[in-house]
């Protein structure tokens, strides 16, 4: 059987990747610091004040310096070039460092919501002067740095994984602020606990989606934005193609989609016009910069079924 086969890759493909990396890269070192400062004042904080609503968002923050390293890491390790035992090179990093921050965000939201029992039980009292100061300057600081990285988190999973820690902080921060006013005016103290699953509730939604997607990306999904079986028959509408099978889609990293298929086509035809015209529909209609296509005329295919006479 006489076989045809293109690869495409756009310069785009490397190039979208890397600019989201170079923009997002600066916020992350700069949110970092910041939340490395206040990290250790809601601590202390927290601790001074016996505020759970602040701990959580203490602990919290210490995820999101966990967060916020991993993904500069990961950012820097996917930008190794591909070597013969990876010849992809090291995109997928993004991907893991992604999954490991979901999952972190899981397990402190389902130990803050533990903790926060405990208070159902017995609400303890708490210096709610101190924690709406603290609470306010930490809202702050993570709105600064929410902002630093709101640019750029579309791009890359990995960012969006670190913006979601920050969003998480920014209702911590919201929440503690709150319950600090309820308790400073009314005393009531369970106002912290009850703050604390609210937000916690919050952080298990965004966490559980991005686990989710992570997940997809490492299991080869097919990215969301793609209709496969609308794929298959625009493909098979270019004039001369008989057929498309053995259709595969998946993402590499955030932004970087590939794709392969097998082609059908008359024995007439032009294999060039048809494989270029493949590869237009692919990254213009379906946004995929990273196409092998492999050619196969439909005597010889029906031949080698026995399906010819």
């Amino acid at each position: 059987m006489i076989e045809f086969a293109e690869h495409h890759r756009s310069q785009n493909v490397t190039c979208a990747a890397s600019a989201c990396v170079q923009t997002g890269q600066r916020g992350l070192i700069i949110a970092l610091i910041l939340t490395i400062i206040f990290m250790v004042a809601e601590a202390i904080g927290g601790y001074l004040a016996n505020s759970l609503a602040l701990i959580a968002d203490a602990g919290h923050m210490l995820s999101d310096v966990a967060a916020l390293g991993l993904s500069l890491f990961a950012i820097r390790f996917s930008q190794r070039p591909a070597t013969p035992d990876r010849t992809y090179g090291y995109f997928r990093g993004e991907i893991l460092a992604a999954l490991l921050n979901g999952s972190a965000l899981i397990v402190i939201s389902l130990w803050i919501i533990y903790e926060a029992y405990h208070r159902f039980l017995a609400p303890p009292q708490v210096r709610s002067d101190l924690m709406l100061v603290i609470a306010f300057l930490g809202l702050l600081a993570n709105v600064m740095s929410a902002w630093l990285l709101h640019r750029s988190e579309s791009e890359s999973l990995n960012v969006r994984a670190a913006l979601l820690h920050l969003v998480g902080d920014i209702f911590g921060s919201i929440g503690a602020i709150l319950a600090g006013v309820l308790m400073w005016g009314f005393q009531w103290y369970l106002a912290d606990p009850i703050i604390s699953v609210l937000v916690s509730g919050l952080i298990l939604y965004s966490s559980w989606r991005l686990v989710k997607e992570a997940v997809g990306v490492l299991l080869e999904g097919t990215p969301s934005h793609i209709n496969i079986n609308t794929m298959r028959q625009e493909l098979a509408m270019v004039r001369g193609v008989e057929s498309i099978h053995d259709l595969h889609v998946w993402t590499l990293t955030s932004g970087v989609h590939m794709m392969s298929c097998h082609a059908v086509i008359t024995k007439e035809e032009n294999h060039a016009r048809i494989l270029q015209e493949l590869s237009r529909i692919t990254q213009d209609r379906f946004r995929i910069g990273h196409t092998t296509i492999q050619v196969e005329e439909g005597d010889l295919v029906r031949c080698n079924t026995g399906a010819c006479r």
